[in-house]
């Protein structure tokens, strides 16, 4: 297994983290229900698999499920030493009482007395949500509380868009972790052959940098089966060797619901050949 370290966190991380949307969301991707224990014991048994070949980053959050995936992660890691793994979970930018309520949910249900990030959860962020955050007293300040406290160790944010609400973030430089949307069709936040993008802004304030969505949530994969039903291909290596080629990003999330998926994706992670040299893939003259 591939490992980096998280930005000035110092921890050192896989490259491939095992990301919760998948074990938490009712019907996500695919028929499947997180309270049932035949869909439930797979991604038990993949995230124990996940661990014993390496893998040591491990995403959920709050709103997966109203608690689901954070109680389906609870019960993969459960046994193993906390200071093993890197263990994250989010929480969304309500009002400070119920951030603390719900971090008090998420400890109980990860089986955990702290965990080592909490992340601010936004696909983007409202002027007003804005407010809540960065004023004192507000959200931010609760989150840097919690550290304090013991109850977490980093802090952190998840972004979807690419607006100015990102650059604020950036910009207070008390979040030690950022969470992105990049992949194959969503390269805004890494723009290499201008070297722009909100990538390069956090790499310079030394934060750590991890991806969502890299397999692109299934989006290509069925606009190629849309525009071609009768390809066989299977584009999803590809799109996750394109992920790991990007060297500012220390950490890739993908959603992983068997064992036979985690073998397969630890399998790609250690295949370094599979890389592509990013001046080649954007380059535009021969």
């Amino acid at each position: 297994m591939e490992y980096v370290t998280l930005g000035r966190t110092g921890r050192r991380v896989s490259r491939l983290g095992f990301g919760g949307a998948t074990a938490g969301l009712k019907d996500y991707l695919r028929h499947f229900d997180p309270e049932n224990p035949a869909d439930a014991d797979p991604i038990i048994a993949a995230i124990r698999r996940a661990y014993e070949l390496g893998v040591n980053y491990y995403d959920t959050a709050a709103g997966y499920g109203a608690g689901a995936s954070e109680r389906i992660f609870g019960r993969g890691l459960d046994g193993i030493a906390p200071d093993s793994i890197f263990l994250a979970t989010k929480v969304g930018p309500s009002g400070p009482d119920v951030i603390r309520r719900s971090l008090e949910n998420s400890l109980t249900n990860l089986r955990r007395d702290w965990i080592d990030l909490l992340q601010l959860h936004g696909t983007v962020f409202s002027e007003e949500q804005m407010g809540y955050i960065l004023r004192s007293g507000g959200l931010l300040d609760q989150l840097e509380q919690a550290r304090e406290e013991g109850l977490i160790r980093h802090v952190g944010f998840t972004y979807e868009g690419q607006d100015r609400a990102l650059y604020d973030l950036i910009d207070t430089g008390r979040f030690e972790v950022a969470q992105l949307q990049y992949n194959l069709l969503f390269q805004h936040p890494y723009d290499h052959r201008r070297g722009t993008g909100a990538m390069f802004e956090l790499e310079r304030r030394q934060m750590g940098i991890v991806t969502m969505r890299t397999t692109t949530s299934g989006i290509m994969q069925r606009w190629i089966q849309t525009v071609n039903p009768a390809n066989t291909f299977d584009y999803t290596p590809a799109i996750i060797q394109f992920q790991l080629s990007n060297p500012l990003i220390d950490v890739a999330l993908i959603g992983m619901r068997s064992i036979e998926r985690v073998d397969a994706n630890v399998a790609l992670v250690n295949d370094t050949s599979g890389r592509m040299d990013l001046d080649e893939v954007h380059r535009h003259y021969v």
